[in-house]
């Protein structure tokens, strides 16, 4: 499976959401590959010092995207691509070979009614592909009293899109964690909270990527 994390606009925890999945399907015991398509390749850093077990390559532009996705999700159980912050001929390739696209999203009604626009380039994916890829949005960076609204419950459904449960709460962790050269699951207590979080987050987009149970690493963190 190709797993695209997709969103035209910056800062909504794209990578940080592509290097946990990628570790975590790592740790179930899958073959994964991470493609790293964005211009600073600071996932494909991430992941190598979090998860060395995780293939790392990196995609410079569309063609090669075209080109070489195809032939990854071949070689491997899962290829996680963490997409650009801008770049809409990156993204448009990217989706384009997605089989699943995860939609990150900041949890306000301006970020809700901006995903229109940030999803057209899956939607000219979806009409050329005849529905594909199946997408998926994940409220990201939310606040800890945090509670979705019918207002932004129908924003999410007029792009026909659905939303993932669980949402990643804004953690000090999750920013620590790219500077320790490690997920959440491997800083002890105090990344317990946000291994929970995105243990149960996973295993609900994923069910069938689930080996079970928890490895023992994310077993340990989340007690």
């Amino acid at each position: 499976m190709i797993i695209v994390i997709a969103n035209s606009k910056g800062g909504v925890g794209k990578s940080t959401l592509a290097v946990h999945l990628a570790a975590w399907l790592h740790e179930q015991g899958h073959g994964v590959t991470l493609a790293d398509c964005d211009t600073q390749h600071s996932s494909s850093q991430w992941i190598g010092e979090a998860a060395p077990g995780v293939t790392a390559v990196t995609l410079a532009d569309p063609d090669e995207i075209l080109d070489r996705l195809p032939a990854l999700g071949q070689q491997c159980d899962f290829v996680v691509a963490d997409g650009p912050g801008s770049n809409t001929e990156t993204s448009r390739a990217l989706l384009l070979r997605a089989d699943l696209a995860l939609v990150p999203c900041k949890a306000s009604m301006l970020e809700v009614r901006a995903l229109a626009q940030a999803t057209n380039v899956l939607r000219q994916a979806q009409d050329i592909r005849g529905g594909q890829p199946n997408a998926k949005i994940i409220l990201s960076m939310v606040g800890k009293t945090y509670r979705l609204t019918q207002d932004m419950k129908d924003a999410a459904a007029a792009l026909e899109l659905p939303m993932a449960h669980t949402a990643l709460i804004l953690r000090q962790i999750y920013a620590d964690a790219p500077g320790q050269g490690s997920v959440v699951w491997q800083l002890g207590a105090r990344g317990r909270e946000a291994a929970v979080e995105v243990n149960s987050l996973f295993r609900e987009i994923l069910p069938d990527a689930f080996a079970g149970k928890p490895s023992r690493r994310v077993r340990r963190a989340i007690g």
